[in-house]
């Protein structure tokens, strides 16, 4: 059985962790639908907030990604972390 990471499943590691899980559309309002399967695997109920972050690219955006709304503060804090630690001395 893979051994998870401590310090969560977006942490650089060996393995790969990241794949397409599946091509959604977007509607006439601009909503998409999560496949139920995706939801039901990263157990997304109802309700749930996330917060959604864009990479850009010769200005525009060319990648969106969520993540918990929960988990949010603790990754920026994981990333500029010891950037900030650097800076500052």
């Amino acid at each position: 059985m893979a051994k998870k990471s401590q310090s969560g499943c977006c942490a650089p590691s060996g393995e790969s962790c990241c794949r397409v899980e599946s091509l959604v559309s977007v509607d006439e309002r601009g909503q998409l639908v999560l496949p139920k399967e995706l939801r039901e695997k990263a157990k997304i109920k109802a309700g749930d907030k996330f917060a959604l972050i864009s990479c850009e690219s010769e200005g525009e955006v060319c990648c969106i990604a969520m993540v918990r709304s929960d988990q949010f503060a603790g990754k920026i804090k994981e990333f500029l972390g010891p950037l900030l630690k650097d800076i500052i001395g």
